[in-house]
């Protein structure tokens, strides 16, 4: 397969959307091209998501806003659901083949699953299935004809965020802080995250404390709180959650923590989550969030759809291609802080900075933690 780098100017600017609940439904018919939905892109489409669905307030959610915008349309009014496009969330891993084997049977022109978890059963339908347009999110191990798959160089965006909470560790006068990181199911993507931030985090504080913790599940906030109460107690400063719906637990413990008076902080992942950790009218836990613009591959899958370029290729979106980013909506992100992430920021692109996207990688490097949970599998 061939690897394409693509860059943000042929992809559009991606536009934020206020986010709340939301559900996938089950066994619709597929949505006539054309329809109310569609504004006339001839393009149907479903969203297959795990458990935690379009309400995660996270990764699911950032692929939803993408069929909303190549559609014409808002969160709170997404008037082409069910004639252009649509979502269904398996409750279970072991509905991700019916749910697949369905969407097909329907006749989707295009067929969208999000996380690792969706490869092994998106190869079996797939490989069934080869005149049917399949798209996938994280993966670049499938290797067929019909199916499109989307990564990120989660990496870039996480070291930014790392550096993102020492730079404010250290303008808060915080003698020796601690860092921590919860991820969901451990997998490479996941650990892409994790050492991306240890190392932006590293390359401030290079003496700097790090602690991790996998949740082994994607809608498990309440595991995830109860680690991040007792991180925040024991003394760690900010906790960067890549879990899912189950970040939302650290989120929630920050918030108590920041209304009490306390100095911790939550870093959020995939959307800007800064209107999630709002505990008054203006004053949110979330320091910034890694901005992973999953919305970007969603619109690039379904431009290729409508425009019959559609093939199997693996299209990577980096900082570069603002396919990655961090988020400056928290008022307590100084403009300097801001300012030196920008100059990070540009080092990295110009290949100044050298990122490792590998647990294996990253513990060559001088300093850094031995001990991780992080996998490369």
């Amino acid at each position: 397969m061939k690897r394409v780098l693509v860059y943000a100017l042929l992809i559009g600017a991606v536009a934020t959307a206020s986010l709340f609940a939301g559900g996938g439904k089950q066994g619709s018919s597929a949505p006539s091209a054309g329809g109310s939905g569609s504004a006339g892109t001839g393009v149907t489409v479903r969203l297959l998501t795990d458990a935690t669905g379009i309400d995660d307030k996270s990764f699911n959610a950032a692929a939803w806003r993408g069929i909303l915008e190549f559609y014409g349309d808002t969160w709170q009014n997404a008037k082409g659901r069910g004639s252009g496009y649509d979502v269904v969330t398996a409750q279970t891993q072991d509905m991700y083949i019916p749910n697949l084997r369905q969407a097909t049977d329907e006749g989707y022109h295009l067929i969208v699953t999000t996380g690792f978890t969706f490869a092994d059963a998106l190869g079996e339908v797939a490989r069934a299935n080869p005149n049917q347009n399949y798209m996938i999110v994280d993966v670049d191990w499938v290797g067929l004809t019909n199916v499109m798959q989307a990564i990120y160089a989660e990496h870039e965006g996480s070291f930014l965020v790392g550096a993102a909470a020492a730079l404010k560790a250290k303008a808060d006068g915080i003698a020796n802080p601690r860092f921590g990181f919860i991820g969901g199911v451990p997998g490479a993507t996941i650990t892409k995250f994790e050492v991306g931030y240890v190392q932006g985090i590293l390359s401030v504080i290079p003496d700097a404390q790090i602690v991790d913790f996998y949740t082994n599940d994607w809608g498990a906030p309440a595991l995830a709180k109860t680690q991040a109460k007792n991180w925040y107690d024991s003394g760690v400063y900010a906790i960067y959650s890549a879990a899912g719906g189950s970040g939302n637990g650290t989120i929630a413990q920050a918030k108590e923590y920041r209304t009490a008076g306390r100095n911790v902080w939550a870093i959020g992942v995939d959307s800007d989550q800064f209107e999630e950790g709002l505990y008054n009218a203006t004053e949110s836990a979330v320091l910034t969030s890694m901005l992973k613009r999953v919305e970007t591959s969603l619109i690039y899958g379904l431009n290729a759809v409508k425009n019959n370029t559609f093939k199997g290729e693996v299209i990577t979106f980096d900082l570069k291609a603002d396919g990655v980013g961090y988020s400056t909506a928290n008022k307590a992100l100084s403009a300097d802080i801001a300012g030196q992430l920008e100059q990070i920021k540009t080092r990295i692109t110009s290949g100044q900075i050298k990122i490792a996207a590998t647990n294996a990688e990253a513990k060559k490097l001088s300093g850094f933690p031995q001990n991780l949970k992080a996998v490369d599998d």
